[in-house]
C-alpha cells in the first residue's frame, strides 16, 4: 500500500512539472495573465507534490519511541502547507488581474497552440483526479486526497481560462482579467474545503458518524454493561479509538478478554480503519449474590473455596465456607490465611456479617500413579456394588477404576439414579456411600462417583 502512494505521489510530480514549464512558456509568449496565473499555480503544484511525496513516505513509517500513534499525521501537516501556498498564489493573481483590469485590460495573442494546451491540461488533470482519488480511497491518505481535490480544482480553473481565452478572441480583452479572477476564487474556495478539513484532522476532530457507529456497535456487544468514554481522533488512514466500558465484576478474566476482544471487532467493523484500544472497568452489579460475592472476594486473594452457604438471620448474614489450602502449611499459617479471607468477606458484605470457614488440605493437582491390579479393582466394584444396594436411590456401578499413587488410592466410578429426583438428594446418597467406603478402605484418598440418570428400557426389555 505504501509503495502504491509512493509511486501515485512521483507520477504526479513529474507531470505537474511538465505542465507548468509548458504553461509558463505560452503565458509568456502570449501575455495571458489566466495563463501565467496557470502556470503560477503550477509552482506551487510542484512544491505541494512534492511535499505530498515526502509527507506519504514519511507517514508510512511506523511508530516509534518518540512517535508513538505514528507519523500520519504529516499528511495533513503538508495538506494545510499546500493550503497556505493556495492561498498565497491565489493572492497574487487577483491582485495582477485587477491591475490590468483598472489600466483597461492588456493585449492577449490567443493561437490554437494556447487552446489546446488548455484543452490538454484539462484531459490530463481529469485523469489525474481519477488516478489519485482512486488510491487515496484505497489506501485512506489525506495527502493524496487533497492532492486529487487540487487538481479538481485545476481542471476546474483551466476551464474557466480555456473560456476566457474564447471571449478574448472574439474581441473581449478584459476577459483574460476577469478568467484569471474566477481562476483564484475557484483556488480560495477549494483551499478553504481543504484547510478545513485538514485543520479538523490536526485539533483531533472526530470523523463524521464515527462516533454514532461506534458508540451503537460497541453497546451492543453482549457482556457490557455500558459505555464510558469514547475518543475519536484520525492518524493518517486510521481512526484511533480510545473505548471505557463497565463490565460485571464477577466475570472471570477470560471472560472480559472477550468482551474486550468483541468490542475490537465491533468497531473495525462499524467504521472502516478504526484502531480501537479498550479499557474494561468492574463494576457491582444490583443483582449481585452474597454468594457471588463471597466467590469474587476468594478468588481475588487467589484462594479455593467451596461449599458456601448463607443464611439470613433478620438483617444478619452468617456465611459459612470451606476453604481448600496446602496441605503441608501448618495450622497457624492456615488460620491466618483463613482470618484474611474472613476479614476481606466482612469488608465486602459488612462488618457485621459472620462468616466461619473450615479449613481442608488443597488437592495435589499432580498425582503421579498407575492402574490398580484387576483383582483390587473387582474386590472395590464388588464393596461399591453392596454399598450401593443399601442406600437405595444409587443403582448400576460401573466403570470402576482405580489408580495407586504414593499417597494412597483414588477410585473413580459411575452409577444411575432416578433422573426425577433432585440433584441434592443424589449428591448426598452419593456421599453416604464415600463416607461408607472409605471407613471401609483407609487407603483410598479421594473418590470421584459420577452420577447418570437411570436409561428408559428398551421396547425388548433390556436397558440400552
Amino acid at each position: 500500500m505504501a509503495s502504491v502512494k509512493q509511486k501515485a505521489a512521483l507520477a504526479s510530480i513529474a507531470v505537474t512539472v511538465g505542465l507548468t514549464l509548458a504553461k509558463a512558456a505560452v503565458g509568456f509568449a502570449s501575455g495571458s495573465i489566466a495563463i501565467l496565473a496557470e502556470a503560477a499555480h503550477g509552482i506551487v503544484d510542484t512544491a505541494a507534490t512534492l511535499l505530498t511525496f515526502y509527507a506519504v513516505r514519511l507517514a508510512d513509517k511506523p511508530a516509534d519511541e518518540e512517535h508513538q500513534y505514528g507519523h500520519g499525521k504529516v499528511e495533513s501537516i503538508a495538506a494545510l502547507a499546500e493550503t497556505a501556498f493556495l492561498f498565497l498564489v491565489s493572492g497574487i493573481v487577483i491582485t495582477e488581474a485587477v491591475r490590468r483590469l483598472w489600466d483597461g485590460g492588456h493585449a492577449v495573442q490567443v493561437t490554437p497552440i494556447m487552446a489546446g494546451l488548455m484543452i490538454a491540461v484539462i484531459a490530463i488533470d481529469f485523469w489525474r483526479v481519477r488516478i489519485m482519488g482512486r488510491i487515496a480511497r484505497e489506501t485512506g491518505s489525506h495527502a493524496l486526497e487533497s492532492g486529487a481535490l487540487h487538481f479538481a480544482s485545476d481542471m476546474a480553473s483551466s476551464a474557466v481560462v480555456l473560456a476566457g481565452l474564447l471571449f478574448v478572441w472574439l474581441g473581449f480583452p478584459k476577459a483574460d482579467a476577469i478568467a484569471a479572477i474566477v481562476v483564484a476564487i475557484l483556488i480560495c474556495a477549494m483551499s478553504w474545503k481543504l484547510g478545513r478539513r485538514t485543520i479538523d484532522t490536526l485539533m483531533d476532530r472526530a470523523p463524521k458518524g464515527a462516533t454514532e457507529a461506534i458508540r451503537e456497535a460497541v453497546e451492543a456487544v453482549p457482556g457490557v454493561v455500558s459505555l464510558d468514554q469514547l475518543r475519536l481522533r484520525e492518524v493518517g488512514p486510521e481512526t484511533l479509538a480510545e473505548i471505557g466500558v463497565t463490565v460485571n465484576r464477577t466475570l472471570p478474566l477470560e471472560r472480559v478478554f472477550e468482551i474486550k476482544e468483541a468490542i475490537t471487532e465491533a468497531a473495525a467493523r462499524a467504521f472502516a480503519g478504526t484502531v480501537p484500544t479498550v479499557t474494561a472497568n468492574p463494576v457491582a452489579l444490583d443483582d449481585e449474590t452474597v454468594m457471588e460475592r463471597v466467590h469474587l472476594t476468594a478468588r481475588r486473594h487467589n484462594l479455593a473455596v467451596h461449599h458456601v452457604t448463607v443464611q439470613h438471620l433478620g438483617e444478619k448474614l452468617c456465611v459459612g465456607l470451606d476453604l481448600e489450602v496446602d496441605g503441608d502449611l501448618s495450622l497457624g499459617e492456615a488460620h491466618d490465611i483463613a482470618s484474611r479471607l474472613e476479614q476481606a468477606i466482612r469488608g465486602e458484605l459488612g462488618a457485621d456479617a459472620e462468616v466461619e470457614t473450615h479449613i481442608e488440605p488443597l488437592q495435589a493437582e499432580m498425582l503421579a500413579g498407575s492402574d490398580g491390579e484387576a483383582a483390587l479393582v473387582s474386590e472395590l466394584a464388588d464393596s461399591l456394588k453392596g454399598l450401593a444396594a443399601g442406600t437405595g436411590p444409587i443403582t448400576d456401578i460401573h466403570s470402576v477404576r482405580a489408580r495407586e499413587t504414593g499417597q494412597g488410592i483414588v477410585v473413580t466410578y459411575h452409577c444411575r439414579a432416578n433422573p426425577a429426583l433432585r440433584i441434592a438428594e443424589v449428591h448426598e446418597a452419593v456421599d453416604q456411600i464415600e463416607r461408607r467406603f472409605r471407613r471401609a478402605h483407609p487407603k483410598v484418598i479421594r473418590m470421584v462417583g459420577h452420577a447418570e440418570p437411570i436409561r428408559p428400557l428398551s421396547p425388548g426389555g433390556a436397558r440400552p
